[in-house]
Parts: C-alpha cells; sequence; structure tokens
C-alpha cells in the first residue's frame, strides 16, 4: 500500500494499518503472519530500529505502531514523544518480554495506547491493536493488577480518593469495563458502580477520557 492510500483509507470498511517494529526479522515475520491473517488488519511496513520505524510512521501515518522496547541503541520509549509529534493520530503498542510494572507506567506516561508482553497469547495483541485503533487503552492484566494494588505515594492521594478508588480510577483509566474490574478486585459490579460515582464526584470528571487524562496528570498509571 503506498502512504496516500494508508493515509486515505479511513472509511468504514478500510483496514487497520500497521506499522511493525522489532530488531529481529524471524519475530517480525511470525508477527506479521498473525496479524495479515485478521481481515480488518494490515501491516503497512516493518522496521528494525527507532530511525527506520520513524521514517516508516512519516510516510505511512498508520493507525497502530505496534513497538518493541529493546532495539538497537537502547529503549524505545524515549522515541515515543517523537513519533507522536510526526503522527499525532497513530497509536502507540508497546510489544516486549518485560513484565516490569515499572517500565508500562513509564510508557503509558510517555504516550503509548497499549502495553502487551511477548509471552500473552496472540489473542491479547490481537485485542490490543483493535483498542488502540479504537482510542482505549490496553494492558496486559497481570501487570494492570499490580499497578493498581501498589500503594499511594507519601504524599497522599488526589483529591481524597481512598486507596480502593485509586485502584477502580486506574483500571478505569486502563480500559476496563465495570464488570471487568467487578472481576479483578473481586468485587461486585453495583460496587464498582459505586466507586466509579464517587470518583467522578471528587475529582469533577465526568467521561472516561476525562477519567484517563486525571489519572495521567496526577501519574496513577
Amino acid at each position: 500500500m503506498s502512504p496516500e492510500a494508508s493515509e486515505s483509507g479511513s472509511g468504514a470498511d478500510a483496514p487497520i494499518t500497521i506499522v511493525l517494529v522489532d530488531d529481529h526479522e524471524v519475530v517480525r515475520a511470525g508477527l506479521r503472519l498473525l496479524l495479515d491473517a485478521e481481515e480488518d488488519f494490515e501491516v503497512v511496513s516493518e522496521a528494525g530500529d527507532v530511525a527506520v520505524a520513524e521514517r516508516r510512521v512519516v510516510a505511512y501515518h498508520p493507525q497502530v505502531l505496534i513497538l518493541d522496547v529493546n532495539l538497537p541503541g537502547g529503549s524505545s520509549i524515549p522515541a515515543i514523544p517523537r513519533f507522536l509529534q510526526s503522527a499525532p493520530e497513530t497509536k502507540i503498542v508497546i510489544l516486549t518480554m518485560q513484565s516490569d510494572p515499572e517500565l508500562a507506567r513509564e510508557a503509558l506516561r510517555a504516550g503509548a495506547t497499549g502495553f502487551v508482553l511477548k509471552e500473552a497469547a496472540e489473542a491479547e495483541l490481537i485485542e490490543a491493536v483493535r483498542l488502540a485503533a479504537a482510542g482505549r487503552t490496553y494492558l496486559n492484566p497481570e501487570l494492570g493488577a499490580r499497578l493498581a494494588a501498589e500503594v499511594p505515594s507519601a504524599t497522599g492521594p488526589p483529591d481524597d480518593l481512598s486507596v480502593r478508588e485509586l485502584e477502580v480510577l486506574r483500571l478505569i483509566a486502563l480500559g476496563h469495563t465495570n464488570t471487568e474490574i467487578a472481576s479483578q478486585l473481586f468485587l461486585s459490579v453495583r460496587t464498582v458502580e459505586s466507586h466509579r460515582a464517587h470518583i467522578q464526584q471528587k475529582t469533577q470528571r465526568g467521561s472516561r477520557a476525562e477519567l484517563v487524562a486525571y489519572a495521567r496528570e496526577h501519574g496513577l498509571f
């Protein structure tokens, strides 16, 4: 597909365009087979390092950039703001072998939309790409639970949010539904809805997008 076709293909039936970045050619080949098997996906280009990836993003403006963390020259996370500056509409899904909550937090703060572990099921990457294309955040469930369980900093939670409300807020910001949050925190859906209402009241944020922005502002990822 040409860059022009990629940029103009924004119709309802247009596939989700993807640029795939990993420094191992064999890994890229396997991922490309997986992604191209989905009727609504199209891998428009590949790259093995950050410099080439930046050129591919400028050329193709993909809807989703799948980005390995460990690339020649070091971590790709510092490059995330540059990717977003050159192609603000592109969503970034991190794909890595490192199950480190701090790394996930760093990637999300930098502007990534998804964080997937290479050891995870193939369906997880596919789900993360679809959610990213829709503007929703995806975080590996195990990492999400570990982040949600972290104790607030010594300065205290913002807006007098309780520890439980912080857990719920983090999971809301990571794109989980009330039902999913209830399952992860062993609560009833009604209890989660109650916590959500209290969070919205305390933070003066009504929509999910506003809650995501609030979580980013306060470093809750």
